[in-house]
């Protein structure tokens, strides 16, 4: 049965309950990692996801609330002595920069270092990342203030889907990418340059009809304000959530 869990939620500005968004989605023999931030070994293991059980990684954008915790995983990967190979999806901006990123740390030269292979995915509506007997995940390029992606997964053996927004403003793109899915995690962090409140999240989810909202990426801490369930409520009828960290949601 597969799962999501929710590693963090917060916008850039973490507190000591809200890590930065990132998340999980665990099947029977695939364990796709959405943005890596903070120490993703220690991340895992609080989630209870086996680190070594990792096979994929997917980075939306080369943003650091986004991506800082990429060097740290490879690294403990490698201290662990992981052989399997590690897959990293993105866009070329994204790839790029981590290809550039790691070149700093010098990586070439870790003895022993286990396969990475990257793929670069083309800026183009419902891209095919990934396929297997367990699920197939879809990436569009959303409206933020660099190259980003949001995400689709479809879970073959319970016919069940899950949507992503990642950073964005409202768009058609998202819409489509959402339409029809049981679950839209959306981001809210306000109505301003490449980012949604939790009013036009609640927009998004009426306009692609899906079964439930899931508002993430918001102020967390000293910045949190207002009622965003409620919000996005005068706008969606369905079931509307706040995503919080360890947040499991099964697809079944």
């Amino acid at each position: 049965m597969p799962k999501l869990i929710i590693l963090g939620s917060s916008n850039a500005i973490p507190d000591r309950e809200h890590e930065n968004t990132h998340m999980v989605v665990v099947g029977e023999k695939t364990t796709v990692l959405v943005d890596c931030v903070a120490s993703p070994i220690l991340r895992l293991e609080q989630a209870g996801v086996d680190f070594h059980s990792l096979t994929d990684l997917i980075l939306t954008h080369f943003h650091p609330d986004h991506v800082a915790g990429v060097p740290q995983l490879l690294m403990d990967m490698w201290l662990m002595g992981r052989k399997n190979a590690l897959n990293i999806y993105g866009l070329h901006h994204t790839v790029d920069r981590m290809e550039d990123l790691m070149g700093f740390y010098s990586w070439a030269e870790w003895p022993n270092f286990f396969p990475v292979a990257f793929y670069r995915l083309p800026a183009q509506e419902m891209t095919v990342v990934l396929e297997n007997e367990e699920m197939k995940i879809f990436a569009s390029p959303v409206k933020h203030m660099i190259p980003t992606i949001g995400l689709r997964f479809e879970f073959k053996k319970t016919q069940k889907s899950l949507a992503y927004s990642c950073d964005t403003e409202p768009c058609a793109e998202v819409v489509r990418l959402a339409q029809g899915a049981d679950v839209l995690i959306h981001e809210s962090s306000g109505a301003f340059r490449g980012h949604s409140s939790a009013a036009q999240a609640g927009d998004v989810a009426r306009q692609a009809e899906v079964g439930a909202l899931y508002l993430i990426h918001y102020p967390t801490g000293s910045y949190a304000s207002g009622d965003l369930v409620a919000e996005a409520k005068t706008r969606f009828p369905g079931p509307v959530r706040l995503a919080e960290d360890f947040m499991t949601l099964s697809f079944e």
